[in-house]
């Protein structure tokens, strides 16, 4: 049970609606709530129990009065009494596994005279009228009355269960509702009413026949059934076996190598296909080779040849033009106006003789290749083929390299290919293991099979006889069944009774190694207690020193009786599997310095996954504080206004104000 939140509105001194966070996580399991004496503190323990148990709460500030008075009396005094108050505790519990999110409401105003009590219950937000109505039974199952005050309790006040007829009533009390115990009581008692109910009646024979027969044909089919499955387990055991070792025989073959030899062709013809595609490859380069590919070898050549041939065609274009420079010449001199001085006339004369020179010393070419007109266009188609295939070389040299890893890899795996009389044994062993298995398996599908219909079978004579029962259910008791039903009814009853003391005794042995644990963790004075024991018909809890000798626990002091106390009910939470959460109100009160250590270093961490602190300033101060700090999950403070009388929670604990969370 983890409690998630609690809201009182216009509860006893709280005004208005105060709301508390009281989910924790792990590691974390405390929540803190500090006030000064008459702030509320154990007001807030008794909306807790109000709020699940209603008329039944054992509220602190009850006392004698009737339940109707406790609630006029619980309204604050500055609320509207139509109004009314209200009490909500949100919870979950986990039920088959799911966790389940309660939200208990329990609300109360003054109509006239009257005062009218509603309460609501939701379950995952949905409102459930069944649970409403019926939650003073429901709420038995999850935390019993006598349960809960075990771990809703105020820390001074639980110094009676040092007291060993006190204690003697808790641990009973413990045992039978927390433990379990207390169903194997009810087992017994629901037998009892059992053979009681068993009367014999005079039943129509014909009809008591014919049910019988019904009943042992239903019988031989239920018989069968139980054969059929008890023999397909088998079968199916020897299914698993001989998995098992055609898995080992596998395992001895794939080391062997037998996958390989299993691969042997596949990898035969793979290898046939890499090295014909690695020819193909080394052709095509040879191709390429065969080509004008070899010149990229001549570049300085090549470049040679080329400005040869821009030279043989500069020569012969300047040779052709040569011949007619004179003419043109001619020509331009005429063409100047008569205006043209001889000196304008004498330099250009001079500037074309310069130009025809220049061009036949160009046509004058010293060494010749008798290139063709065309070289210089048959070398850049040259430029452009050894561009092409160069780069088609490129792709073919990295390709055939790549196809020569893989040629490699292939090798490998054939080279890794076991001889055939190597592996021959195993694949005969592989052969018959997996024969085997197919042989089971198959068996095992056939009974399968004959197990369904013979469920069936069984399933439809069932059915023929509830019908049969159903009709004569008032005729169909049979005297041999009363007899038998009140025979092991009673031989249950026995069973049950030895269980119950067995498990009593086991309880109790446990339970006085936690309480002894506890105890001997909390105590200052470590070897004041030496052993604790608890009688298993009363269970009076006795204390023994290290001689031996009784100890009466009237001869220890107030707080190592409130120590004992809670060691009790550590040990109890203990054995019982810390499942619920502890609320402890005024937990230091009576205690000396160093126990209070003790209680804060050992027991709150560890009183379970919940764990709800009710205390002063005084008792969890400062320094406690520090030594909490690490396994708090929330800290309130509750203030009280003394001109209004009323309380208000707020986030933080003294010295950590105004913090809504301890990190």
């Amino acid at each position: 049970m983890h409690l998630r939140n609690i809201e009182l509105h216009d509860f006893g001194a709280y005004r208005g609606k105060q709301s508390l966070d009281l989910s924790v996580k792990p590691g974390r399991p405390i929540i803190l709530i500090g006030g000064l004496n008459g702030c509320g503190k154990t007001t807030l323990l008794d909306a807790i129990q109000l709020a699940l148990y209603g008329p039944r709460a054992r509220c602190s500030g009850r006392g004698n009065r009737s339940y109707d008075s406790y609630l006029r009396e619980s309204i604050n005094r500055k609320a509207n009494q139509a109004d009314g108050a209200k009490v909500a505790l949100e919870f979950s519990i986990v039920v088959d596994g799911q966790e389940r999110h309660y939200r208990v409401v329990r609300s109360w105003h003054i109509g006239g005279k009257q005062l009218k009590e509603f309460l609501v219950v939701e379950v995952d937000g949905e409102f459930d009228r069944i649970l409403s109505d019926g939650w003073p039974d429901h709420v038995e199952d999850i935390l019993p009355l006598e349960v809960a005050s075990l771990f809703f309790f105020d820390g001074e006040k639980i110094e009676s269960l040092a007291d060993p007829e006190r204690a003697a009533a808790v641990i009973e009390s413990a045992i039978q509702s927390l433990l379990g115990l207390s169903t194997v009581e009810q087992l017994r008692t629901d037998l009892v009413a059992l053979q009681r109910r068993q009367r014999l009646s005079n039943e129509d024979q014909a009809v008591i026949d014919q049910i019988r027969a019904q009943e042992a044909e239903h019988e031989a089919a239920r018989q069968e059934y139980a054969d059929r499955k008890l023999t397909l387990g088998g079968v199916r055991s020897r299914c698993d076996r001989l998995q098992l070792q055609l898995d080992r025989v596998e395992k001895e073959f794939e080391q062997a190598g037998g996958n390989l030899f299993e691969r042997q062709k596949e990898l035969e013809s793979n290898r046939k296909g890499i090295a014909d595609h690695l020819a193909a490859q080394r052709s095509a380069l040879r191709s390429l080779a065969a080509g004008p590919l070899p010149l990229l070898m001549l570049p300085q050549q090549l470049a040679t040849l080329r400005e040869q041939a821009v030279r043989e065609r500069d020569a012969d274009n300047a040779s052709r033009v040569v011949g007619v420079l004179d003419e043109r010449d001619a020509w331009l001199l005429e063409q100047l106006p008569a205006s043209v001085t001889v000196a304008a006339r004498t330099a250009l004369k001079k500037k074309l003789a310069t130009d025809r020179l220049k061009r036949e010393a160009a046509a004058e070419l010293k060494q010749s290749l008798s290139l063709p007109l065309d070289a210089l266009e048959q070398l850049s188609a040259l430029d452009e083929a050894l561009s092409r295939d160069a780069s088609r070389a490129r792709e073919l040299l990295k390709e055939s390299a790549e196809t020569a890893d893989r040629l490699d890899d292939a090798d490998r795996l054939l080279a890794g290919v076991p001889d055939e009389k190597l592996i021959k044994d195993l694949v005969e062993k592989r052969n018959e293991a997996m024969d085997a298995l197919a042989v089971a398996k198959d068996e095992l599908r056939r009974g399968e099979v004959q197990l369904e219909e013979t469920k069936s079978r069984r399933d439809r004579i069932g059915a023929d006889l509830d019908r049969a029962q159903q009709r004569r259910v008032k005729t169909l008791i049979e005297v041999e069944e009363l007899d038998r039903v009140v025979e092991y009814a009673e031989k249950a009853r026995n069973t049950l009774e030895k269980f119950g003391d067995a498990l009593k005794r086991r309880h109790i042995s446990r339970l006085e190694v936690a309480v002894l644990q506890s105890f001997k963790a909390l105590m200052r004075k470590s070897g004041l207690i030496h052993d604790l024991r608890i009688d298993t018909a009363k269970a009076i809890l006795t204390l023994s020193d290290s001689d031996g000798e009784p100890i009466d626990p009237g001869r220890l002091s107030a707080g190592e009786r409130q120590l004992l106390a809670i060691s009790l009910l550590w040990g109890l939470a203990k054995v019982a599997g810390n499942r619920l959460p502890s609320v402890i109100d005024t937990p230091l009160g009576r205690l000396d310095s160093r126990h209070r250590q003790h209680l804060v270093d050992r027991y709150f961490p560890n009183a379970g996954r919940q764990v709800l602190l009710l205390s002063t300033d005084e008792e969890i101060n400062e320094n406690l504080l520090s030594r909490l700090k690490p396994s708090l999950a929330h800290t309130y403070t509750l203030v009280h206004d003394d001109t209004t009388f009323t309380t208000s929670v707020e986030a933080g604990y003294w010295w950590t104000a105004g913090a809504s969370h301890v990190a």
